[in-house]
């Protein structure tokens, strides 16, 4: 062992300064924290979105469109889609039941059919809404179609 090998012992000094114990640290008094204001305080937490008091960028930017409250949202199925629906989950009948129950749509979700692609099997609907086309499909199929509400 010589002079230029000593080293302190593990975890016994420090390479950061202790903030604010006293003016022999060196960062005492404001503990590099600046003069007054909120920042400077215990406690300080900013809010957010909080600019500096610059506009704010949600009230910067221009709003476009409208938002229609009272828009109704389907689940939309099209009439190519029963036939393979009810080849792998066996249905006869579609309803809000059958459907959930197979993990098709939500619990809350309203369902509409449309016309697109052919039926080919003969099957009762029970939803919320259905196109003229989807309509005349199902009856020429030999199906039947009841609005629920």
């Amino acid at each position: 062992m010589q002079l230029h090998n000593l080293k302190p012992a593990k975890g016994s000094t420090h390479k950061t300064k202790r903030l604010g114990r006293g003016e022999a640290s060196g960062k005492g008094g404001t503990s590099t924290k600046g003069n007054k204001g909120g920042q400077s305080r215990a406690g300080y937490k900013s809010k957010k979105g909080h600019e500096g008091g610059q506009m704010p960028i949600q009230r910067r930017i221009p709003k476009r469109g409208f938002k229609n409250p009272g828009r109704i949202e389907y689940k939309v199925f099209n009439l190519g889609q029963f036939d393979q629906l009810a080849e792998k989950y066996g249905f006869t009948e579609i309803n809000h039941l059958t459907l959930y129950s197979n993990s098709l749509i939500s619990q809350t979700d309203r369902v509409k059919v449309l016309g697109n692609g052919e039926l080919k099997g003969k099957f009762t609907f029970k939803v919320d809404a259905v196109s003229e086309k989807a309509k005349s499909a199902i009856e020429a199929a030999g199906g039947s179609v009841e609005i629920v509400k």
